[in-house]
């Protein structure tokens, strides 16, 4: 199918589409919180037979992390077992049975329940696409199509926010199951990753994957070489792996990393937005406020795929960062005036959808796309799964943290204070990557890990090819 595109560029292209149809569900579900818990909390349009509670809705949202936490180690095993491929495919079996669980819904339990299922396939999904999106792209297009995962994941945010606040919980759910399964089957069409293939010893079909995405028998040979030296030509182990001094620095850097990104509480406010639209008793219509967050996402998703081969990684992030604090910051001080007021006017109306929106898109367009770029990029060959999954199960748990916790927080402490502490943790992390995170733009994996530390990996590299 791939043979009919004359650009190899264009065959990375439709690849790594194909492989996001997938992470369009998984944003869907990332986006099913927002207009669904409003509609849970509701006497009359709750599918189960009473309202769910405060503490039942923190834990609808945000149990699928917390098994993520303890499922994505021996899940992110298969990712050198049966490949890539098999296991974004794997992904699609729980997340179509458990769409119908919703459509049948009556009791809390069951939503609970298909809530974990779908945040483990999801939050593992999201690691094999990282992994797979980084081994199938070239170095000079590995930025941009790596940024396909969060512009996806987006679209599949907006059509919840969009759908999902305008029709019933079972309408919503019906279409849910639907997409689930047209988006699964071009998945059956994907190569699978070049470098898993070298790896199982199939190096004939590594060569013609590779011939086929990068255009030239001597590309192909140069990056078979790279798989060579990064393998050393033996079998991997594991232990020895986690002993190497590089890959502790860049699951060290990776660690921090994916924790301070959810610190800074983008997916606290993403999850509960129409919920945070309506505690602000504005005259801004909530439903249609948040299907407008939601369009704005999508945008600053496609902004950082046009720009992320432009500029280097570090002046998208902080950039990124600072916009979120300000409007974390524009959060706190709305909070903080409706403390002493009770009803707000003029300019005071749109200020929570004004940091709402900066909030959204300063992490769509930055933090959120870049992160997987840099996470897939920090590590080479053999430690790969190895280095993402453990930074999938630290973002895992990050997430259940900050989405369980958000609202007793904000009861607890008062939703300003909360907001300052989201915008204090942006400050943090801005200064953790501009000291301590590599620059990856237009490096080689080879490249990179000289960067880190390792000053003989591109020596060996240019000596195999010479």
């Amino acid at each position: 199918m791939l043979s009919v595109l004359k650009s190899p560029r264009l065959r990375q292209y439709a690849v790594i589409l194909l492989v996001n149809l997938s992470v369009l569900t998984t944003g869907m579900n990332l986006g099913w919180p927002s207009p669904m818990i409003v509609k849970l909390r509701n006497a009359t349009e709750t599918p189960l037979y009473r309202p769910i509670t405060e503490e039942e809705g923190s834990w609808i949202v945000s149990v699928g992390f917390l098994c993520s936490v303890f499922t994505n180690i021996p899940l992110g095993m298969l990712l050198d077992c049966i490949g890539r491929k098999y296991c974004v495919i794997l992904t699609c079996v729980p997340k179509i049975i458990v769409s119908i669980l919703f459509i049948f819904a009556t009791d809390v339990w069951m939503l609970v329940l298909g809530r974990a299922f779908i945040g483990i396939a999801d939050f593992f999904l999201f690691s094999v696409v990282s992994v797979y999106a980084s081994e199938i792209a070239s170095k000079d297009m590995r930025g941009i199509l790596c940024t396909f995962q969060q512009v996806f994941s987006s679209l599949g945010i907006v059509i919840s926010l969009s759908v999902g606040p305008f029709t019933s919980y079972r309408t919503f759910s019906i279409v849910f199951a639907a997409i689930i399964l047209i988006t699964s089957i071009p998945l059956l069409f994907l190569p699978d990753s070049p470098y898993f293939l070298y790896s199982k010893g199939k190096n004939n079909k590594a060569m013609e994957v590779l011939k086929l995405l990068r255009g030239t028998d001597q590309a192909a040979k140069e990056e078979i070489a790279v798989y060579a030296i990064s393998m050393n030509n033996e079998k991997v182990d594991k232990m020895k792996l986690l002993k190497n001094r590089l890959v502790l620095k860049s699951i060290g850097i990776s660690i921090v990393f994916c924790a301070g990104s959810q610190l800074i509480g983008f997916n606290a406010v993403s999850f509960y937005l129409q919920t945070i639209l309506i505690s602000t008793k504005t005259n801004v219509m909530p439903e249609l406020a948040s299907v407008i967050i939601g369009l704005i996402q999508l945008f600053a998703s496609f902004c950082t795929t046009l720009v992320t081969e432009r500029f280097n990684r570090k002046h998208i992030l902080i950039p990124s960062l600072i916009g979120m604090l300000i409007g974390m910051v524009g959060l706190g001080i709305f909070f903080k005036i409706r403390e002493n007021t009770q009803e707000v006017s003029g300019f005071m109306n749109y200020l929570p959808l004004i940091s709402l929106i900066l909030v959204v898109y300063c992490y769509s367009a930055g933090m959120g796309s870049i992160i997987w770029v840099i996470i897939a990029e920090l590590f080479e060959g053999p430690a790969r799964a190895v280095g993402v999954t453990t930074s999938f199960i630290i973002t895992a748990f990050f997430i259940f943290l900050t989405t369980k916790y958000f609202a007793a927080l904000t009861l607890d402490i008062g939703p300003a204070i909360t907001y300052w502490l989201f915008s204090g943790a942006c400050a943090i992390v801005c200064l953790f990557i501009y000291c301590c995170v590599p620059e990856t733009k237009g490096k080689s994996f080879s490249e990179i890990q000289e960067a880190l530390g390792d000053r003989e990996a591109n020596d060996k590299v240019k000596e195999s090819l010479s």
